[in-house]
């Protein structure tokens, strides 16, 4: 835990939102992270008691800042960085329900044609 002012990117990745500090960096350039209701740079400084709104395909987390950290630590850590908005997280979980349940658009043409396939368009065909 860091007692010096903390770069926004350096947090998100700390906390375990992205896997990269260039993803992180990526977020927030394209908009998809705010601080405190205003869009923000990767470089802002935070302080315990900002709140963030991060947008990451299809969910959206709205936590607080409770601690800094610099380093990337084991998830349970991680965790502690923050206190997330219980009305988000339950949004976020029916959310993840509702795809979960959702049936999955994937291609039904199934490759080659079986025996029984080639033999019914030999048939059509009239070889």
């Amino acid at each position: 835990m860091a007692s010096e002012p903390v770069r926004l990117d350096t947090w998100l990745w700390a906390a375990r939102f992205f896997k990269t500090r260039a993803q992180a960096a990526a977020a927030i350039d394209g908009g998809k992270v705010d601080v405190n209701g205003a869009r923000a740079k990767r470089a802002k400084p935070l302080a315990p008691g900002d709140e963030l709104r991060i947008r990451k395909s299809p969910f959206e987390y709205r936590v607080t800042v409770r601690a800094l950290a610099t380093h990337r630590g084991p998830p349970r850590v991680a965790a502690g960085l923050y206190d997330e908005a219980p009305e988000g997280k339950r949004l976020r979980e029916r959310l993840a329900e509702q795809l979960r349940l959702a049936p999955s658009l994937r291609y039904e043409g199934k490759g080659r044609p079986t025996k029984k396939d080639r033999r019914e368009i030999e048939r059509l065909r009239g070889d």
